[in-house]
């Protein structure tokens, strides 16, 4: 004997079936847009103007991988006479957004200098450092006022909250609101899995753990640092203070970089950071270039037009 299933069923069956597909298959999965993140300026203080940037190296760093970040930085605003193709996939064209945002808070366009860098290979604190030793040493930098101080430690420091709770972190000197500190970890010896995705197999996305790629500058840690750099330096210019741009509650808040995770190219999804060029000779992939021939991946930022995270060339 048979049965008829009413269409009522089945249209609701194949329903539950795309449901289904769109939350286990992660290329559908991406075909949902939430809605738009729209950062908002609270009118406080922004970085603007010249910035100068003072590193301090802690713990032991190679001459390339201090070159690899310092080459970073400075590709940022690069000198008149060496300025990029017009459309090309820059390191300063991505940091253009940054000074959109900046300008229409009626601030002045950036300019960055690395004006200071400074060495501690004796691990003047130990190895084991608080988050409030990494604010001392930022403070021994003496760093302009309206600039950033940046602690970058080495694989073999660990950091109070490091791998648990953050990859780095961005924070202000003081109540006087000087200057902004910046604090990031190599990771490839800790945490891979968590602070150099996309060039390791993230910890966060399953056994597969994503597609791990290759390190444009060919150091996982390193090139992850640039990452988590990239985004906490879009953070301190924009937000430095706690009142600049941000969505959501103070203290729990989402910034200009933070707002499109793991987004890196075009048609990114968990797992999966988007379609990247790959240097032919070093099989690395990369989104923007910098100075010396340098090739770099740093994070898709908010688009301040369209409030969504819009991918260029």
């Amino acid at each position: 004997m048979s049965m008829l299933i009413p269409t009522t069923i089945i249209l609701h069956l194949l329903l539950l079936l795309l449901l289904l597909l769109t939350f286990t298959d992660p290329a559908l999965s991406s075909l949902y847009q939430p809605p738009p993140t729209i950062l908002t300026y609270h009118g406080g203080q922004l970085l603007e103007g010249h910035i100068p940037i003072s590193i301090l190296w802690y713990g032991t760093f190679s001459p390339r991988q201090k070159s690899i970040i310092s080459d970073f930085i400075l590709s940022i605003t690069p000198p008149h006479d060496h300025q990029p193709p017009t459309n090309s996939p820059s390191v300063a064209r991505w940091w253009e957004t940054i000074d959109y945002y900046v300008q229409k808070a009626g601030k002045k366009k950036t300019h960055i200098l690395l004006t200071n860098q400074v060495d501690d290979e004796s691990y003047s604190m130990g190895r084991l450092l608080t988050r409030a030793q990494v604010s001392d040493l930022a403070d021994r930098l003496g760093v302009m006022r309206g600039g950033v101080a940046v602690v970058l430690t080495s694989a073999d420091v660990a950091v109070q909250g490091f791998c648990t709770t953050a990859c780095g972190l961005h924070s202000s000197t003081s109540i006087s609101r000087r200057a902004a500190r910046v604090w990031v970890g190599d990771a490839a010896r800790q945490c891979p899995g968590k602070c150099s995705w996309p060039f390791h197999a993230a910890d966060y996305y399953g056994p597969r753990g994503g597609v791990a790629l290759g390190a444009p500058n060919g150091d996982a840690g390193t090139d992850g640092m640039v990452v988590n750099l990239a985004t906490l330096l879009a953070g301190a210019v924009t937000n430095p203070y706690g009142d600049g741009y941000f969505e959501g509650v103070a203290g729990g808040h989402v910034e200009v970089a933070g707002a499109c995770p793991g987004v890196f190219g075009k048609g990114a999804y968990p797992g999966y950071a988007g379609d990247l060029r790959v240097d032919p000779l070093s099989g690395g992939s990369y989104n923007v270039e910098g100075r010396n021939g340098r090739k770099y991946l740093v994070p898709v930022l908010l688009d301040p037009i369209r409030h969504s995270c819009s991918v260029g060339a």
